[in-house]
């Protein structure tokens, strides 16, 4: 049987409203590195819009794995406006979900006072230091910052749990031969550079139980040389599903660290992004090295739904089908090809009732022109220039 989109679900324990999704991108709105009512505001707009989960990101699990300073470290100090968060959410009738990571070599450890971890040592574009390789006492130290957040949340109410695996954030990190240059347990074949995203998905698992959904973000294709690959994403994805851990997957792609354009497709906002960067990093994408750092490709409707349909056909877990969703139509079919939910994200921050009017057929699909101008404002309040200028014209 198909499944309808826009019906009730479950996700692991949880009860959903519909199969649709708030993708988690960074919202800009914790200055301080707390929850703002703007942060609540941002989140309470798609899900009176209509969306039955909305993802809060960034949340770190500590200092360092923050990607600047102004991001939210989960602990007790942002316990209280989180359960704030929380609660603003189920009032409005959707669920919550928190994005769970450690930002790895793509932390500003110039921004954030502390240095940067990866896999292995390497140069950082970022705050242009040396991100220094990540230590046995740190993968232990970060492991049980994993659980300790974790805890925090579900005793902040939040439905979902997501794992943030992708991007060359720590745990993606691991996973990409061209970042992971161990000798250790930790580098070589496969199931060493699992090791740590396992590991984490496994200690977490302990911790919450039933009582919250378990989901990861893992990558379909990193889109550069020596990063994850369709093929050993869907290996890792099946090393994932043998453990038991995890309720669903979001699928996902491209690396904020070498090839971000890869995950957003449509316009490069060259311009605007170095505009919002400090004068080094600003001074560095001027170089033939920076300018190709923002690759454009064409955008299309679902655009990374053939590597996912790979994905589907190796593994049984529930999966959440990312990239380029815009339409009711392309919803529809990711049901008929046996996705589980849709996510979404720019769409809904130019449209973020845009739920709901496709629900009532009021329209059959988003405005968003995909011209990525939002990618810039997330230093500054994540937002949809467009509907400025509209606004303003």
């Amino acid at each position: 049987m198909v499944n309808d989109v826009f019906a009730p679900a479950t996700l692991g324990p949880v009860k959903l409203r519909n199969r649709t999704v708030k993708a988690a991108t960074f919202e800009g709105r914790a200055p301080q590195g707390q929850v703002t009512d703007e942060l609540i505001d941002y989140h309470l707009a798609v899900t009176r819009g209509g969306v039955g989960l909305t993802t809060v990101a960034y949340l770190a699990i500590a200092p360092e794995g923050r990607t600047h300073a102004q991001q939210i470290v989960v602990g007790e100090d942002t316990l209280p406006g989180l359960s704030r968060l929380v609660d603003a959410i189920h009032e409005s009738g959707a669920a919550i979900a928190g994005q769970v990571g450690h930002a790895g070599p793509v932390a500003n450890g110039r921004s954030n006072g502390v240095r940067a971890l990866s896999a292995s040592r390497m140069p950082s574009p970022l705050s242009m230091q040396m991100v220094r390789s990540a230590s046995e006492k740190d993968l232990t130290r970060i492991t049980k910052a994993y659980v300790a957040t974790a805890r925090t949340l579900v005793r902040a109410g939040f439905d979902v749990l997501e794992l943030h695996m992708a991007h060359s954030y720590l745990i993606s990190s691991f996973l990409a031969p061209g970042l992971n240059r161990r000798k250790d347990k930790w580098g070589g074949a496969m199931e060493n550079r699992a090791r740590l995203g396992r590991q984490v998905a496994r200690a977490v698992r302990e911790e919450v139980g039933s009582s919250v959904a378990l989901t990861a973000k893992v990558s379909l294709s990193d889109g550069f040389k020596g990063g994850v690959t369709t093929d050993s994403g869907l290996e890792f994805a099946q090393l994932l599903e043998a453990d038991g851990t995890l309720d669903a997957l979001q699928m996902s792609g491209g690396s904020s660290l070498m090839n971000p354009m890869y995950l957003f497709r449509g316009g490069a906002p060259v311009k605007e992004f170095a505009a919002s960067m400090p004068l080094p990093v600003r001074l560095g994408m001027k170089t033939p090295m920076g300018k190709g750092f923002m690759k454009e490709y064409d955008f299309e409707e679902a655009y990374f739904l053939e590597k996912a349909l790979k994905f589907r056909e190796g593994l049984s877990l529930p999966l959440m089908l990312l990239g380029g969703i815009n339409r009711r139509d392309t919803m529809e079919r990711a049901m008929a090809l046996g996705f589980d939910f849709v996510a979404m994200g720019r769409a809904l921050l130019r449209e973020p009732d845009l739920v709901n009017k496709l629900q009532g057929s009021t329209q059959d699909a988003g405005v968003c022109i995909h011209c990525n101008r939002c990618m810039p404002t997330i230093y500054s309040g994540t937002r949809c220039p467009v509907i400025a200028e509209t606004v303003t014209v």
